[in-house]
């Protein structure tokens, strides 16, 4: 259960407004002053070329520090694991800029002794912005310039909302405590903050304390009383916020939506909707291609050597489940004398008898999966995603491990989350299968492009590398 509330989203919780402001102006405002001041050094005119720079640099930076500012909010930052993000989000403006910049073929416009110190000096002074803010906020702490925050209801959600609200203090959200109906000797284990009354003691504290924030985290059972809270609440200015129940389930890009002017809440979604597939099969094609294109004439080779070193076709195709559960075939280079397919099929293991005689080579090597560039292409697969496992290793499994199946709400990947964890080749015990399927669906939570191309590299690493491949 503590993996599952591990995932649980910060309802209604938004970064603070002078959070966002030094993101979304301020930092943005300094790349662009910076720019404008290295220009002044070097003598060179602010023309109207920099003028173009700074306004892309601008957007870009205000919208990738905002966006990435949600996710890096976290409390106690020690030695350099805050300053390495900041380098990060520079990275991903720069690179914009290079692909605006070669798009529009901008380059022959500016000159390398603005742009080099431009793009190696900013992120240090981004790393002075972050630590300015954050004496800012603590000023802001000390004076009690923060928002007060109760939450109605002592459950393993509101628990973990406390806990949210503890990691997060960017969110300038103080929590004062519990209230329920419950006695002190039934709340759960782990309840640090006061309980400082009972559900009819909620619209009084909230008056006269001046609660800004009310989160609601009852079960549905807890209706009528839930009701006369709100109806309660009415009479003050706080905002209520409610925590359904739902969240004590295995939430897989759970979202608001409308059906009709009807609000529902998905639960169980694959993160590849809308924009979000067309970014996916777009970056698939535009990479096996180039990767495809470059690998040719080793894939030549390869398949030179498997049909000189064993009998047998070059490529062994086998059965797998792909997207919603479908079955697809997948296409390897051959590395083994046997062509298993059927009802049970047998894990490889290190010293695998039934390797051919560059077997061995190819599948510690990763090689023997090129094809399946070709599977992408198709459309059956994804660069990254979940590994597909065999049939008979899926009906197998799927009976032992609850929410095995959801790994299938996206395509099957050449490499994943897991396999850069170290859940590369053979899952001997169940354990480590039930290991491999949480990172798969964690990956399905938090995919972004940046995830993928972050798993690419990662991969690439342990290929070279080759760990626990057999």
């Amino acid at each position: 259960m503590n993996e599952i509330h591990d995932h649980l989203p910060l309802p209604n919780i938004k970064p603070n407004s002078v959070a966002l402001l030094f993101k979304r102006f301020l930092e943005p405002s300094f790349v662009v002053s910076y720019l404008w001041l290295i220009t002044k050094i070097e003598r060179q005119p602010f023309s109207g070329d920099y003028w173009v720079l700074a306004i892309m640099a601008f957007f870009a930076s205000s919208y990738i520090f905002g966006e990435m500012h949600g996710r890096r909010l976290r409390r106690n930052p020690k030695s350099v694991r805050w300053i390495v993000p900041i380098f990060i989000d520079w990275l991903l403006v720069v690179a914009v800029l290079a692909v605006l910049g070669y798009v529009c073929e901008l380059y022959s416009l500016f000159t390398v002794k603005i742009i080099v110190p431009w793009v190696i000096g900013t992120p240090f002074g981004l790393v002075v912005s972050q630590h300015a803010q954050s004496r800012v906020m603590k000023d802001m702490r000390t004076k009690g310039d923060i928002e007060k925050a109760i939450i109605i209801g002592v459950n393993p959600a509101s628990l973990k909302l406390a806990e949210r609200l503890a990691d997060y203090p960017a969110l300038m959200l103080n929590l004062m405590g519990y209230f329920d109906d419950r006695a002190v000797g039934r709340q759960p284990e782990g309840t640090y903050t006061p309980l400082l009354g009972k559900m009819s003691d909620v619209a009084a504290y909230v008056r006269e304390h001046g609660i800004n924030r009310v989160y609601i985290s009852m079960p549905i059972s807890a209706q009528p009383r839930v009701l006369q809270v709100i109806d309660e609440l009415q009479d003050t200015t706080a905002s209520v916020y409610f925590i359904p129940d739902i969240y004590i389930f295995n939430l897989i890009q759970a979202r608001f939506d409308y059906v009709g002017g009807m609000a529902v809440m998905g639960i169980c979604e694959t993160p590849f909707t809308g924009i979000n597939k067309f970014v996916k099969r777009a970056s698939d094609i535009v990479l096996a291609s180039i990767i495809q294109l470059m690998l040719l004439p080793v894939m030549l080779v390869i398949a030179i050597c498997v049909k000189a070193t064993s009998p047998g076709p070059v490529i062994f195709k086998q059965r797998r489940y792909g997207l919603d559960g479908e079955e697809i075939v997948v296409y390897k280079f051959r590395s083994m004398t046997v062509m298993e397919d059927g009802g049970s099929v047998q894990q490889a293991t290190k010293g695998d008898m039934r390797l051919t005689k560059i077997g061995g080579f190819l599948r510690k090597s990763s090689l023997d999966e090129l094809p399946q560039f070709f599977n992408v292409i198709q459309g059956r697969m994804s660069i990254v995603g979940p590994r597909p496992h065999a049939v008979a290793h899926n009906e197998l499994y799927r009976k032992q491990i609850k929410g095995y199946m959801l790994r299938h709400k996206v395509k099957p990947g050449i490499t994943g989350w897991a396999q850069v964890n170290g859940l590369r080749g053979e899952t001997e015990t169940l354990d480590k299968m039930r290991a491999r399927i949480e990172f798969d669906l964690e990956y399905l939570r938090r995919w972004s492009l940046v995830f993928d191309l972050w798993i690419i590299i990662q991969t690439v690493r342990m290929v070279l590398k080759k760990e626990n491949a057999y």
